[in-house]
Order: structure tokens, then sequence, then C-alpha cells
């Protein structure tokens, strides 16, 4: 529930009070600021309230920008001020304040702009107000007739719905997701608003969407795959769908944060999966390449995650390379062609579509893994040579994100101590984590199963990720540490699985992947979230990177072949029940932060 409080005399034939109700708020009207602090004193603790000067003139969704985020305890436009309950007590005391002030002077409190002046009180204690972008939209407290026609005649010239539809897409996106999906979608965003969809009801729609579709591919026939492609595509609609409705109808929770941070990833490895089952129908097996995409996808996205953490409180970006790519972006065509060739994921479902309906799933994978590849490349080189080029310092709080993206366990903190925690200087932090990982995956994939060296393999990576983190993560390319160590352990459970030999072993390294995928996701929303990472006794838990690794290896070769595929499926039951109750528990709760991304899609 929300209560808007409405300051000053009444304006003859205003929409004010109207717009306000449109937007779920009560309304209650303060002849000044001291009624409107007895006003506001007696609207109960669990609402959010806001202060609305009477003579506002403006867009009903400019009021609704600044006045209904949910993700903002506090918020402002000209004349109207919002808080959360969080935030209840800085407004009363800015309100207090101001009333007192003006009392104390001798001055009778003015009946307008009381709104504005709590708003400069809160910006004074230091408070952080979110002032939304308005562009075209109005939203002006006139001081005269003649201004408030004239606002009046600005508002009746800019359409309120044509820019709240246009607000709902994302201002940077991937070229077929701009130009073939949000030109309608953005119209079904609209549609379920109007009838009281919320954007959860719709992520959820486009998982069981996707999930059919991967049913549909399973079957292994052609009708199966061709009706797999057209799903896929309805579920990526129904994906910009859903952040397209929170947008326009500023609808954001916690809970869907959570969804929407993970279930792209579920919807997509569940495809991998189900066009895996539907070659094995055709007498194919294509869990290696399978496996092989999910790794190198995942791998990508922590490459970004871990060179936008490593950046992100710079103060400036100082790289030579940063500012060509600034002036690429300038040439409208390379914007495009840019965004294009790094394989987002509008671009990659719509290729996975039209490659899984008209050929095979082994030459939807190749080309998927080619496409991967080759983004990854890029993508991965502009950084490291921005990373190399740039001045700026790396913060402490840029540090110990890398380092929760490490995800090192107990077995990597005890051989930091054994070997005296002393780091390595300047580059060799990767180096040694890039070594390290590569020799545990070359130990394990040209031997036999069963064979010991990718156990001694093992062992030689957990002394490099212990002396790779041994100082804080704040070199040139020490951003580079966590994809390595997700490249060492998704790598090493790959190669053993293939080498076992057995049906069963690669969809069983799938699971365990996956499960363990899913937590180092789930580290990266909460650290954008501001909520830091997943509590230590769940890294103990699960091992850590270098501890499943290790025993990854050992299980290789300890047991049998068909032992082995038993071990691989309970292990990764056990990490997947661990990681799946911790996350729940966090993102369901209070704390939880409504973290939705606005950025690049993945």
């Amino acid at each position: 529930m929300s209560t808007a409080i409405v300051t000053g005399q009444p304006v003859p034939g205003s929409s004010l009070e109207n717009d306000l109700r449109s937007l779920g708020f009560d309304v209650l009207t303060a002849a000044d600021a001291t009624e409107a602090g007895a006003r506001l004193a007696a609207v109960p603790a669990d609402r959010r309230v806001a202060l609305v000067d009477a003579r506002f003139v403006g867009h009903p969704h400019a009021l609704r920008l600044g006045l209904t985020d949910p993700r903002f305890p506090l918020a402002a436009v000209p004349g109207a001020v919002t808080a959360q309950p969080a935030a209840r007590q800085a407004l009363t005391h800015a309100l207090v304040r101001e009333t007192a002030g003006s009392g104390a002077a001798g001055v009778a409190v003015a009946v307008d702009g009381v709104p504005d002046r709590v708003t400069g009180a809160l910006g004074t204690d230091g408070a952080e107000i979110h002032r939304p972008e308005l562009g075209s939209l109005v939203a002006v407290v006139p001081a005269d007739p003649q201004t408030r026609n004239e606002a009046r005649q600005a508002v009746a010239a800019v359409d309120d719905e044509a820019v709240r539809l246009k607000s709902a897409v994302k201002s940077r996106d991937g070229f077929f997701t701009t130009f073939f999906i949000s030109p309608y979608s953005r119209y079904l965003a609209r549609w379920c608003a109007r009838r009281g969809l919320t954007p959860n009801q719709v992520t959820t729609a486009s998982l069981l969407t996707a999930l059919i579709a991967a049913g549909c591919a399973a079957t292994g026939t052609r009708a199966g795959f061709v009706a797999a492609g057209v799903l896929l595509i309805a579920s990526f609609v129904l994906d910009c769908t859903d952040g397209q409705l929170a947008r326009y109808a500023l609808k954001y929770s916690t809970l869907g944060a959570w969804l929407d941070a993970t279930f792209d990833r579920a919807k997509e490895y569940a495809y991998y999966a189900g066009l895996a089952l539907g070659a094995a129908r055709g007498g194919d097996d294509v869990w290696a390449l399978a496996l092989g995409a999910m790794v190198l996808q995942t791998c990508r996205h922590v490459v970004d995650f871990s060179f936008n953490e490593a950046n992100h409180d710079a103060t400036a970006n100082t790289s030579p390379t940063a500012a060509l790519s600034g002036r690429l972006d300038s040439v409208g065509w390379t914007v495009w062609v840019r965004r294009m060739i790094v394989l987002p994921i509008g671009e990659r479902w719509a290729m996975i579509a039209v490659l899984t309906a008209a050929t095979t799933p082994r030459i939807t994978f190749y080309v998927l893994l080619a496409g991967c590849a080759f983004a990854a490349t890029y993508t991965t080189a502009g950084r490291v040579l921005r990373s190399l080029t740039r001045k700026a310092r790396r913060t402490d709080r840029a540090a110990l994100a890398l380092a929760d993206l490490a995800d090192t366990g107990p077995l990597a903190e005890a051989a930091r101590r054994v070997l005296g925690g002393r780091g390595l200087p300047g580059l060799a932090v990767p180096a040694t984590a890039l070594l390290g990982g590569a020799a545990v995956v070359a130990c394990s994939a040209p031997t036999g199963y069963g064979s010991l060296l990718p156990v001694a393999g093992a062992v030689v990576y957990v002394l490099a990720s212990a002396l790779a983190v041994a100082r804080p993560l704040k070199g040139a390319l020490d951003w580079l540490v966590p994809p390595f160590f997700r490249a060492a352990e998704y790598g090493t459970v790959l190669a053993l699985a293939a080498k076992a030999g057995v049906n069963g072993a690669l969809p069983a390294a799938f699971g365990l992947v996956a499960a363990v995928a899913y937590h180092h996701y789930d580290t990266v929303y909460r650290i954008r979230g501001n909520a830091g990472a997943p509590p230590a006794w769940l890294v103990r838990a699960i091992g850590g990177q270098e501890g499943r690794t290790l025993l990854v290896t050992v299980l290789a070769a300890l047991l049998t072949a068909s032992q082995f595929k038993v071990a691989l499926t309970v292990l990764a039951v056990a990490v997947a029940l661990v990681v799946l109750a911790e996350s729940i528990r966090f993102w369901v709760s209070a704390g939880a932060p409504a973290v939705h991304d606005e950025g690049e899609t993945a």
C-alpha cells in the first residue's frame, strides 16, 4: 500500500489526485508543511509515502517513474518525493527539520514547495536520492498561471504512453532483439500489464516454453526439431517481455531478480541437454559437444562478469583501446556489427533455433562452439588490451569481488598457509592460474581412464590456485583468474567423463557442471546486488573449485568407469541440493537485492 500527501492549495482543473490514485496511492491533503508532518505521522510504518506539490503539472508516467519504483528507498522528481518504509525516518526527519527551521526564523511556512524543500534537506543530510531520467516527459511546478498553461501544453505535446512503451525497451540491446523482437514484444508487455500479469509469471512462462522446446528436441524427430526451434524463439520473446513488463509497470522484486538471473541459463542449458538426448535417439552421441558448449558459454560469462567487476568503480578509463572503441561506436554500422559478433543471447538463440529446425544437433553444436569461441576470443582480446593500457588503480571492492568469483576453498587456503601466504608479482598471478589449470586438464585429457596422472595434475592445480589468490587481485590482468579457474574445473570434469567411455558418464558430468555453474552465477548476482558473496560455509561445504577438481580426479583414479558415473551423479545431486537450498533462502528473503541487469545481454 502507498499513501500520497498533496501539499498546498488545490488547483482548479488539476488531475493530480486522479493520477496518483491511478498509480495505487491513497491521497491525503495538507495545507502546509506542519499539517503534512501530522499526516505523515499517521500513515502506517509499513507503507510507502510520497509528498507531492499540489501545483504539480506533468505526465502520469513521470510520477510513476519518480514515485513507484521499488528498487530505490528514496526517489524524487520536481515537485514530488517518495520514501519506502526503510527510508521513512529520513523523510520524516527532513520534513520536521524544514518545518522547525522555518518557524524558528519567524517566517510562515509556505504552502508550496514543501516536497522540493524536503528533497533538498534529504540531499543535505547525505541521503542517496534516485532521480529518474525523464527525457521528454514533463514534471514541473509552475509558479504562475502563464507557466502552468505552458506546462499543460507541453504535456499535451508529448504522448505519455508512447514514451512509456519506448522506455520499456532496453536502451542497449542486440541487433536481433532490437529489430526482430522488441518492435512487438513491448506491446505484448503492455497487454500483460493491462491484464494484471506480473514479470515473474511471464518469466516462468518463458522457462516452461523453453523446457517444452527441450522436450521436443529430445524426441529426435524432424518435426520435434522444428517445433523446438519455434518454441525456443517463443521462449525468447517471453524472455524479452518479462523485462519490458517490469520496466513498463515498474514491477521489480527480489524474487524476480533471482528468476531473471538464473532462468536464462537454465533454459539454454536444458535445451542443450534436449538436443543431446534427441541426437542419442538417432544414434549420434553429442553429449561431449553439449557439455563443451555449456563450459564455453559459462566461461564466456565469467570473463564478462570478472572484467566488469574489476572495473566496477574505476574513476576513469584511460585506455587508448577504450577510446578507440568509443570512436567506433560513433559510426552507426559498426555498433551493430560489434554487437552481433559477440553472439549475445538473441543472436545465439536465433542461430540455435534455425540450426535445430534445419540441420542436426551435431551441426548445431559445431556452429555454436565455433561462434562462441570466436566471440570469446574477440571480447577477451579487447579486454586484455584495455587492461594492459588502462591507468586507473583497482579498488579493494573490486579485489574482493574477484576473490569471491574465484571460489577457492579450504584446500587452497591450507596450501596458501603452508606456502607462507607470499603473493606473486604482476602478471605472474594470471599466468600461474592459467598454467595450473592447463596442467590438470592436460593430465586428464590424453591419459587412459584410471590413471593417477590427473591426480598429480590436480595437486599442482591446488598449489597454483593457492599462489594465484595469495594476495589481493589488483593486478592489470587478475580478472582472468576466475575464468581460468572455471575452465580448469569444468574442463577436467569433461575430459575425465569422456575418458570413462561408459554410457551415462557425460550426462552425469553435464549435471555436475550445471550445478556448479548455478553456484557461480548465483555468486555473480549477489555481488551485483551489493549483497556480498554466498556465505563461507557454503563454499567450504561444496569444496571450493580446487577441492572439487581434486575430488573428481581422485574418483576417476580409484573407481571403475561405471562407479565413476554413479559418483558424478551423486556429487551433482549433492551440490545442486546444497547450493539451491541456500540460494532460494537468500533470494526469497527480505534482504535480497532487486537486481535487474540493464547492460549488455549475455
